[in-house]
């Protein structure tokens, strides 16, 4: 039944990358030789309920008549008769970048239509911060490191300031070569720097692929987790900068503060719910500095959910 159960589950995969319901699938048709099977279609017409199966389609002249379709276009024949047809290839695993927290930030997703690019807007992770390592990793995980990595380049003369307040743009280009360049920029300075990596320069195989898909599904919750943790302790820690930034003008008390902070850096594995008390307790010190100040306005401490770009590392 391994083999079978399989089939089903890269049907599964298929309708989720399409992000559609078996329910929108108006007709299912059967092509390749394995479809004769009739173990095979029982599970399918099961998998769509009870749904008819069409078999006029000859389904070995599919797959032949696929193939000669793609070899044309790929040799670039002018056949009249394949010149409309329009083929793309896919992105097998998503690109993107490791930020703060050894989390992976994705610039170009899984099954995006190749030649193609994206970029995408990141800050400094701490103040007076002038250069940035910039990691890039191929695939489906939270944790950058349970990805593939590609490479790593350095972004240096970023203009001092506080955190936060300088930008980086990272641009991914593919083309249709499956050639990837990255590229990161200072956007108030224009300096750039970029990596090239080639399809024979540590990107994975078909099996590896595959694997990396299959550890993401089977993953998913552990993933999602420490997805969630991260962007807690995130929270926590702006949180902590805000108010430190505010001790001035509020005189709140530098002891909690501080308590806090190393509170922070001894429990860097501290569960969901201890992060976000922790959290809450700051924010309600800021509530109760405010009430002493009532000329005075807190709205950019609260605000912890406004859209800010990811912290780089």
């Amino acid at each position: 039944m391994g083999m079978f159960d399989k089939c089903i589950a890269i049907l599964e995969t298929c309708l989720s990358d399409a992000k559609m319901k078996k329910s929108c699938v108006d007709q299912v048709i059967l092509v390749g030789g394995s479809t004769r099977i009739p173990k095979v279609q029982h599970m399918l017409q099961e998998y769509f309920d009870d749904r008819q199966l069409c078999k006029s389609v000859n389904p070995d002249e599919a797959v032949a008549y696929s193939a000669a379709v793609m070899a044309a276009k790929v040799s670039g024949s002018i056949d009249k008769s394949v010149q409309d047809v329009v083929l793309h290839d896919v992105t097998p695993l998503s690109f993107g970048i490791e930020v703060k927290g050894e989390v992976f930030s994705v610039v170009i997703p899984r099954n995006t239509p190749i030649p193609s690019s994206n970029a995408k807007e990141y800050e400094t992770s701490c103040d007076n911060q002038s250069c940035i390592c910039i990691k890039v990793y191929q695939g489906e995980r939270s944790r950058s490191t349970d990805n593939h990595f590609l490479g790593k380049f350095n972004i240096s003369g970023i203009p001092i300031a506080p955190k936060g307040v300088s930008k980086i743009m990272s641009c991914f280009e593919i083309d249709a070569n499956g050639i990837l360049m990255v590229t990161a920029g200072v956007i108030s300075t224009g300096k750039m720097e970029k990596l090239i990596i080639s399809n024979e320069n540590g990107r994975l195989s078909k099996e590896e692929i595959e694997k990396m898909v299959n550890d993401a599904r089977k993953y998913k919750f552990e993933d999602q987790e420490f997805k969630k943790k991260a962007d807690a302790y995130k929270a926590l820690e702006d949180c902590l900068y805000k108010v430190k930034n505010k001790i001035k003008e509020y005189k709140i008390k530098k002891r909690a503060i501080a308590e806090t902070t190393k509170w922070l850096e001894d429990n860097q594995a501290a569960p969901f719910a201890e992060l976000q008390i922790k959290k809450f307790g700051q924010r309600e010190q800021a509530r109760q500095a405010r009430a002493m100040n009532p000329t005075n306005s807190l709205r950019a401490l609260h605000d912890l959910q406004s859209k800010r770009q990811e912290p780089l590392c």
